[in-house]
Protein backbone atom coordinates (compact mmCIF):
# COMPACT_ATOMS: atom_id res chain seq x y z
CA UNK A 1 0.00 0.00 0.00
CA UNK A 2 1.46 3.33 -1.10
CA UNK A 3 0.98 6.75 0.52
CA UNK A 4 -1.14 9.07 -1.63
CA UNK A 5 0.59 12.44 -2.00
CA UNK A 6 -0.30 14.96 -4.68
CA UNK A 7 2.24 15.92 -7.31
CA UNK A 8 1.98 19.53 -6.13
CA UNK A 9 2.93 18.56 -2.56
CA UNK A 10 5.79 16.38 -3.79
CA UNK A 11 7.10 19.28 -5.90
CA UNK A 12 7.01 21.67 -2.95
CA UNK A 13 8.67 19.10 -0.68
CA UNK A 14 11.43 18.49 -3.23
CA UNK A 15 11.98 22.25 -3.69
CA UNK A 16 12.49 22.70 0.05
CA UNK A 17 15.05 19.89 0.12
CA UNK A 18 16.99 21.09 -2.91
CA UNK A 19 16.84 24.84 -2.46
CA UNK A 20 16.44 25.46 1.28
CA UNK A 21 18.26 22.47 2.76
CA UNK A 22 21.03 22.05 0.17
CA UNK A 23 21.25 25.69 -0.89
CA UNK A 24 20.37 25.04 -4.52
CA UNK A 25 21.73 22.75 -7.24
CA UNK A 26 24.29 23.72 -9.90
CA UNK A 27 25.36 21.93 -13.05
CA UNK A 28 28.58 20.80 -11.35
CA UNK A 29 26.73 18.85 -8.63
CA UNK A 30 26.40 15.10 -8.26
CA UNK A 31 23.47 14.58 -5.89
CA UNK A 32 22.98 11.17 -4.30
CA UNK A 33 19.29 10.45 -3.65
CA UNK A 34 18.98 7.40 -1.40
CA UNK A 35 15.85 5.56 -0.31
CA UNK A 36 13.82 2.37 -0.59
CA UNK A 37 11.61 1.79 -3.62
CA UNK A 38 8.53 2.54 -1.51
CA UNK A 39 9.69 6.19 -1.36
CA UNK A 40 9.99 6.36 -5.16
CA UNK A 41 7.35 9.04 -5.76
CA UNK A 42 9.50 11.60 -3.92
CA UNK A 43 12.79 10.22 -5.27
CA UNK A 44 11.44 10.51 -8.81
CA UNK A 45 10.48 14.17 -8.41
CA UNK A 46 13.89 14.93 -6.90
CA UNK A 47 15.81 13.32 -9.75
CA UNK A 48 13.69 15.19 -12.33
CA UNK A 49 14.54 18.51 -10.68
CA UNK A 50 18.24 17.63 -10.32
CA UNK A 51 18.57 16.73 -13.99
CA UNK A 52 16.58 19.84 -14.97
CA UNK A 53 19.16 21.93 -13.08
CA UNK A 54 21.95 20.45 -15.22
CA UNK A 55 23.35 18.28 -12.42
CA UNK A 56 23.68 14.51 -12.07
CA UNK A 57 21.25 12.54 -9.90
CA UNK A 58 22.85 9.40 -8.45
CA UNK A 59 19.76 7.41 -7.49
CA UNK A 60 20.63 4.87 -4.79
CA UNK A 61 17.80 2.38 -4.27
CA UNK A 62 18.32 0.63 -0.94
CA UNK A 63 17.19 -2.98 -0.56
CA UNK A 64 14.22 -3.54 1.81
CA UNK A 65 16.45 -5.47 4.25
CA UNK A 66 19.07 -2.70 4.31
CA UNK A 67 18.51 -0.18 7.09
CA UNK A 68 19.15 3.27 5.60
CA UNK A 69 21.23 1.93 2.73
CA UNK A 70 24.25 0.87 4.75
CA UNK A 71 27.15 -0.76 2.95
CA UNK A 72 25.52 -4.15 3.59
CA UNK A 73 21.98 -5.31 4.39
CA UNK A 74 20.66 -7.68 7.04
CA UNK A 75 21.44 -10.81 5.03
CA UNK A 76 25.20 -10.61 5.59
CA UNK A 77 24.74 -10.30 9.35
CA UNK A 78 22.64 -13.47 9.40
CA UNK A 79 24.51 -15.62 6.90
CA UNK A 80 27.96 -14.07 6.55
CA UNK A 81 30.98 -13.48 8.76
CA UNK A 82 32.75 -10.47 10.21
CA UNK A 83 35.54 -10.98 7.69
CA UNK A 84 33.02 -10.78 4.85
CA UNK A 85 31.54 -7.60 6.29
CA UNK A 86 34.98 -5.98 6.30
CA UNK A 87 35.34 -6.57 2.53
CA UNK A 88 33.58 -3.37 1.49
CA UNK A 89 33.81 -2.82 -2.29
CA UNK A 90 36.05 -0.05 -3.61
CA UNK A 91 33.33 1.18 -5.96
CA UNK A 92 31.08 1.94 -2.98
CA UNK A 93 33.64 4.35 -1.54
CA UNK A 94 34.22 5.91 -4.97
CA UNK A 95 30.49 6.48 -5.34
CA UNK A 96 30.33 8.34 -2.01
CA UNK A 97 33.41 10.38 -2.77
CA UNK A 98 32.05 11.39 -6.18
CA UNK A 99 28.85 12.94 -4.85
CA UNK A 100 28.78 16.61 -3.89
CA UNK A 101 25.43 16.62 -2.06
CA UNK A 102 23.29 13.98 -0.37
CA UNK A 103 19.58 13.42 0.21
CA UNK A 104 18.36 10.46 2.25
CA UNK A 105 14.67 9.60 2.25
CA UNK A 106 13.84 7.58 5.34
CA UNK A 107 10.85 5.26 5.24
CA UNK A 108 10.82 1.46 5.26
CA UNK A 109 8.46 -1.03 3.65
CA UNK A 110 9.32 -3.90 6.03
CA UNK A 111 11.44 -2.73 8.99
CA UNK A 112 11.16 -6.18 10.55
CA UNK A 113 13.66 -7.35 7.89
CA UNK A 114 16.47 -5.48 9.65
CA UNK A 115 15.23 -5.84 13.23
CA UNK A 116 16.88 -7.96 15.95
CA UNK A 117 20.00 -8.86 13.98
CA UNK A 118 22.84 -11.03 15.40
CA UNK A 119 24.78 -8.92 17.87
CA UNK A 120 28.40 -9.41 16.79
CA UNK A 121 27.88 -9.12 13.04
CA UNK A 122 25.52 -6.16 13.37
CA UNK A 123 28.21 -4.33 15.36
CA UNK A 124 30.71 -5.16 12.65
CA UNK A 125 28.28 -3.78 10.06
CA UNK A 126 28.01 -0.49 11.97
CA UNK A 127 31.80 -0.18 12.03
CA UNK A 128 32.16 -1.08 8.34
CA UNK A 129 29.60 1.57 7.40
CA UNK A 130 31.23 4.30 9.52
CA UNK A 131 33.72 5.55 6.86
CA UNK A 132 30.85 6.11 4.42
CA UNK A 133 28.82 7.90 7.07
CA UNK A 134 31.78 10.22 7.68
CA UNK A 135 32.07 10.98 3.94
CA UNK A 136 28.36 11.82 3.87
CA UNK A 137 28.60 14.08 6.90
CA UNK A 138 31.50 15.99 5.34
CA UNK A 139 29.26 17.20 2.49
CA UNK A 140 25.95 19.11 2.35
CA UNK A 141 23.26 16.61 3.36
CA UNK A 142 19.63 16.38 4.40
CA UNK A 143 17.35 13.65 5.74
CA UNK A 144 13.58 13.53 5.31
CA UNK A 145 10.91 10.94 6.18
CA UNK A 146 8.43 9.46 3.70
CA UNK A 147 5.22 7.90 5.07
CA UNK A 148 4.88 4.12 4.76
CA UNK A 149 2.26 1.70 6.05
CA UNK A 150 4.81 -0.08 8.24
CA UNK A 151 5.71 3.18 9.98
CA UNK A 152 2.02 4.12 10.27
CA UNK A 153 1.34 0.75 11.91
CA UNK A 154 4.18 1.41 14.34
CA UNK A 155 2.42 4.64 15.39
CA UNK A 156 -1.02 2.96 15.64
CA UNK A 157 -2.33 5.19 12.83
CA UNK A 158 -3.88 4.55 9.44
CA UNK A 159 -1.63 5.28 6.48
CA UNK A 160 -3.86 8.22 5.52
CA UNK A 161 -3.64 9.73 9.04
CA UNK A 162 0.10 9.22 9.21
CA UNK A 163 0.64 10.65 5.73
CA UNK A 164 -1.35 13.75 6.66
CA UNK A 165 0.88 14.41 9.70
CA UNK A 166 4.13 13.80 7.79
CA UNK A 167 3.22 15.87 4.73
CA UNK A 168 1.73 18.83 6.62
CA UNK A 169 4.80 19.08 8.84
CA UNK A 170 7.17 18.65 5.89
CA UNK A 171 5.51 21.48 3.95
CA UNK A 172 5.73 24.03 6.79
CA UNK A 173 8.07 26.93 5.99
CA UNK A 174 11.29 26.09 7.91
CA UNK A 175 12.42 29.74 8.09
CA UNK A 176 9.80 30.39 10.79
CA UNK A 177 11.70 28.09 13.16
CA UNK A 178 14.87 30.18 13.22
CA UNK A 179 13.16 33.10 14.99
CA UNK A 180 11.96 30.87 17.85
CA UNK A 181 15.31 29.14 18.20
CA UNK A 182 17.53 32.23 18.40
CA UNK A 183 17.01 33.13 22.12
CA UNK A 184 17.63 29.53 23.22
CA UNK A 185 20.75 29.24 21.06
CA UNK A 186 22.15 32.52 22.42
CA UNK A 187 21.62 31.40 26.03
CA UNK A 188 23.18 28.01 25.31
CA UNK A 189 26.21 29.70 23.77
CA UNK A 190 26.82 31.75 26.95
CA UNK A 191 26.22 28.88 29.36
CA UNK A 192 28.74 26.55 31.00
CA UNK A 193 26.56 23.73 32.30
CA UNK A 194 23.33 21.88 31.62
CA UNK A 195 21.30 20.37 34.46
CA UNK A 196 18.47 17.96 33.57
CA UNK A 197 15.98 16.72 36.17
CA UNK A 198 13.68 13.81 35.35
CA UNK A 199 11.19 11.70 37.29
CA UNK A 200 11.78 7.96 37.52
CA UNK A 201 8.37 6.21 37.87
CA UNK A 202 9.89 2.99 39.16
CA UNK A 203 11.51 4.59 42.22
CA UNK A 204 9.56 7.84 42.46
CA UNK A 205 12.85 9.73 42.69
CA UNK A 206 13.98 12.83 40.85
CA UNK A 207 17.11 12.04 38.85
CA UNK A 208 19.74 14.63 37.95
CA UNK A 209 22.09 14.58 34.96
CA UNK A 210 24.69 17.33 34.48
CA UNK A 211 27.20 18.10 31.75
CA UNK A 212 29.66 20.81 30.73
CA UNK A 213 28.99 22.77 27.51
CA UNK A 214 31.46 25.63 28.12
CA UNK A 215 33.01 26.82 24.88
CA UNK A 216 30.74 24.67 22.72
CA UNK A 217 28.94 26.09 19.69
CA UNK A 218 25.16 25.54 19.62
CA UNK A 219 23.51 24.78 16.28
CA UNK A 220 20.07 26.05 15.28
CA UNK A 221 18.20 23.59 13.10
CA UNK A 222 15.61 24.92 10.69
CA UNK A 223 15.70 22.58 7.75
CA UNK A 224 19.32 22.50 6.60
CA UNK A 225 19.97 18.88 7.64
CA UNK A 226 16.71 17.37 8.84
CA UNK A 227 13.39 18.07 7.16
CA UNK A 228 11.09 18.75 8.93
CA UNK A 229 13.23 20.29 11.62
CA UNK A 230 13.18 22.23 14.86
CA UNK A 231 15.88 21.81 17.48
CA UNK A 232 18.82 23.59 19.07
CA UNK A 233 21.67 21.23 19.86
CA UNK A 234 25.24 21.13 21.02
CA UNK A 235 27.75 18.48 22.03
CA UNK A 236 29.00 18.48 25.62
CA UNK A 237 32.42 17.70 27.02
CA UNK A 238 31.79 13.95 26.89
CA UNK A 239 34.03 13.42 29.94
CA UNK A 240 31.86 15.68 32.08
CA UNK A 241 28.48 13.93 31.88
CA UNK A 242 27.53 12.77 35.36
CA UNK A 243 24.36 11.50 37.04
CA UNK A 244 21.14 9.73 36.10
CA UNK A 245 18.29 10.22 33.66
CA UNK A 246 14.96 8.57 32.84
CA UNK A 247 13.80 8.81 29.22
CA UNK A 248 10.08 8.28 28.70
CA UNK A 249 9.31 8.75 24.98
CA UNK A 250 9.69 5.69 22.71
CA UNK A 251 12.80 5.29 20.58
CA UNK A 252 12.58 3.54 17.18
CA UNK A 253 15.85 1.81 16.30
CA UNK A 254 16.50 -0.78 13.57
CA UNK A 255 12.85 -1.80 13.42
CA UNK A 256 12.48 -2.10 17.22
CA UNK A 257 10.77 0.27 19.68
CA UNK A 258 12.66 0.89 22.96
CA UNK A 259 10.85 2.56 25.85
CA UNK A 260 11.43 3.51 29.49
CA UNK A 261 15.20 4.02 29.34
CA UNK A 262 17.28 4.58 32.48
CA UNK A 263 20.95 5.59 32.28
CA UNK A 264 23.54 6.19 34.98
CA UNK A 265 26.80 7.91 34.07
CA UNK A 266 30.01 8.35 36.04
CA UNK A 267 32.92 10.42 34.69
CA UNK A 268 31.28 10.52 31.29
CA UNK A 269 30.68 6.78 30.97
CA UNK A 270 27.40 4.84 31.09
CA UNK A 271 27.91 2.43 34.00
CA UNK A 272 24.33 1.19 34.43
CA UNK A 273 21.28 1.08 32.19
CA UNK A 274 17.95 -0.64 31.64
CA UNK A 275 14.79 -0.32 29.60
CA UNK A 276 11.17 -1.26 30.30
CA UNK A 277 10.80 -2.46 26.72
CA UNK A 278 13.43 -3.91 24.31
CA UNK A 279 16.33 -3.93 26.78
CA UNK A 280 18.37 -6.21 24.49
CA UNK A 281 18.22 -3.60 21.72
CA UNK A 282 19.34 -0.86 24.11
CA UNK A 283 22.18 -3.13 25.20
CA UNK A 284 23.25 -3.70 21.59
CA UNK A 285 23.46 0.08 21.10
CA UNK A 286 25.45 0.81 24.24
CA UNK A 287 27.80 -2.17 23.83
CA UNK A 288 28.73 -1.31 20.21
CA UNK A 289 32.07 0.33 21.07
CA UNK A 290 33.77 2.48 23.71
CA UNK A 291 32.15 5.66 22.43
CA UNK A 292 28.65 4.19 22.64
CA UNK A 293 29.05 4.21 26.44
CA UNK A 294 29.17 8.02 26.32
CA UNK A 295 27.00 10.99 25.34
CA UNK A 296 27.54 13.00 22.16
CA UNK A 297 24.68 15.51 22.09
CA UNK A 298 22.17 17.45 24.17
CA UNK A 299 19.31 19.24 22.39
CA UNK A 300 15.97 20.97 22.82
CA UNK A 301 12.99 20.24 20.56
CA UNK A 302 11.65 23.52 19.13
CA UNK A 303 8.96 22.64 16.55
CA UNK A 304 5.84 24.12 18.11
CA UNK A 305 3.61 22.85 15.31
CA UNK A 306 4.62 19.24 15.82
CA UNK A 307 2.42 18.11 18.70
CA UNK A 308 2.21 14.37 17.97
CA UNK A 309 5.25 12.60 19.44
CA UNK A 310 5.81 10.07 16.68
CA UNK A 311 8.27 7.29 17.48
CA UNK A 312 10.62 7.94 14.57
CA UNK A 313 13.69 9.92 15.76
CA UNK A 314 13.41 12.44 12.93
CA UNK A 315 10.08 13.54 14.39
CA UNK A 316 10.05 12.77 18.11
CA UNK A 317 13.25 14.74 18.78
CA UNK A 318 11.78 17.86 17.15
CA UNK A 319 8.61 18.09 19.26
CA UNK A 320 8.55 21.47 20.99
CA UNK A 321 9.06 21.17 24.75
CA UNK A 322 11.09 17.96 24.65
CA UNK A 323 14.78 17.35 25.32
CA UNK A 324 17.02 14.68 23.89
CA UNK A 325 20.51 13.38 24.44
CA UNK A 326 22.37 11.11 22.05
CA UNK A 327 24.18 7.93 22.93
CA UNK A 328 27.41 7.92 20.91
CA UNK A 329 29.02 10.21 18.33
CA UNK A 330 29.55 13.94 18.99
CA UNK A 331 29.02 16.64 16.36
CA UNK A 332 32.36 18.18 15.26
CA UNK A 333 30.62 21.48 14.34
CA UNK A 334 30.03 22.09 18.06
CA UNK A 335 33.77 22.19 18.88
CA UNK A 336 35.21 24.58 16.29
CA UNK A 337 33.83 27.87 14.99
CA UNK A 338 34.86 27.19 11.40
CA UNK A 339 34.85 23.55 10.36
CA UNK A 340 36.63 24.42 7.09
CA UNK A 341 39.57 26.31 8.64
CA UNK A 342 43.16 25.07 8.33
CA UNK A 343 43.40 24.39 12.06
CA UNK A 344 40.00 22.69 12.44
CA UNK A 345 41.25 19.14 11.84
CA UNK A 346 44.06 19.39 14.39
CA UNK A 347 41.76 21.02 16.96
CA UNK A 348 39.16 18.29 16.54
CA UNK A 349 41.81 15.60 16.87
CA UNK A 350 42.95 17.11 20.19
CA UNK A 351 39.37 17.14 21.46
CA UNK A 352 38.95 13.52 20.37
CA UNK A 353 42.24 12.40 21.95
CA UNK A 354 41.26 13.99 25.27
CA UNK A 355 37.78 12.44 25.14
CA UNK A 356 35.98 15.80 25.08
CA UNK A 357 34.69 14.97 21.60
CA UNK A 358 33.22 11.49 21.49
CA UNK A 359 33.80 9.02 18.66
CA UNK A 360 31.42 6.14 18.03
CA UNK A 361 29.69 4.17 15.28
CA UNK A 362 26.44 5.00 17.09
CA UNK A 363 24.44 8.19 17.41
CA UNK A 364 21.03 7.34 18.88
CA UNK A 365 18.76 10.11 20.13
CA UNK A 366 16.65 9.37 23.21
CA UNK A 367 13.91 11.84 24.14
CA UNK A 368 12.43 13.12 27.41
CA UNK A 369 9.02 14.80 27.38
CA UNK A 370 8.97 18.00 29.46
CA UNK A 371 5.39 18.78 28.52
CA UNK A 372 2.57 18.15 31.00
CA UNK A 373 2.49 14.48 31.98
CA UNK A 374 6.03 13.76 30.79
CA UNK A 375 9.00 12.54 32.82
CA UNK A 376 10.86 15.84 32.48
CA UNK A 377 10.83 18.03 35.59
CA UNK A 378 13.34 20.88 35.39
CA UNK A 379 16.00 22.10 32.98
CA UNK A 380 18.72 24.66 33.68
CA UNK A 381 21.42 26.31 31.60
CA UNK A 382 23.70 27.45 34.43
CA UNK A 383 21.25 29.10 36.88
CA UNK A 384 18.71 30.04 34.22
CA UNK A 385 15.66 27.80 34.17
CA UNK A 386 13.98 26.93 30.88
CA UNK A 387 10.31 25.93 30.87
CA UNK A 388 8.20 23.95 28.42
CA UNK A 389 5.10 26.05 27.74
CA UNK A 390 2.58 25.85 24.88
CA UNK A 391 4.65 23.17 23.14
CA UNK A 392 7.83 25.27 23.04
CA UNK A 393 10.86 26.04 25.21
CA UNK A 394 10.95 29.47 26.84
CA UNK A 395 13.35 31.22 29.20
CA UNK A 396 11.75 31.68 32.62
CA UNK A 397 11.64 35.37 33.46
Amino acid sequence: MQAKISRQDLEMWADYLLNHSLGGITDSDVVMVKGEHITWSLMSVLQDKIFAAGAIADVYLAAPDNNRGQVWGASITKHGTIEQIKRTPDWHKQRYEAMTKYIEILGAESPQLFASLPEQTSRALMKADMPFKQIRLSKPWVLTLFPTKAFADMEGMTLAEYTDVIVKTSLTDPKLLEVKEEPIAELMKKSNKVRIETHCPETGKTLVLEMDIKGRFPVKCFGSRNFPDGEVFTSPDANSVEGEIFVDLPVFYNGVTIQGIYLKLEKGRIVDYHADKAFDTLKSIIETDKGSHRIGEVALGMNQGLTVALKHPLFVEKVGGTLHIAIGESYPDCYVSNHESETAASELEKYAQSGVLNKSAQHVDIVVDFREGGAGRKLYLDDQELISRNNIWEIRE
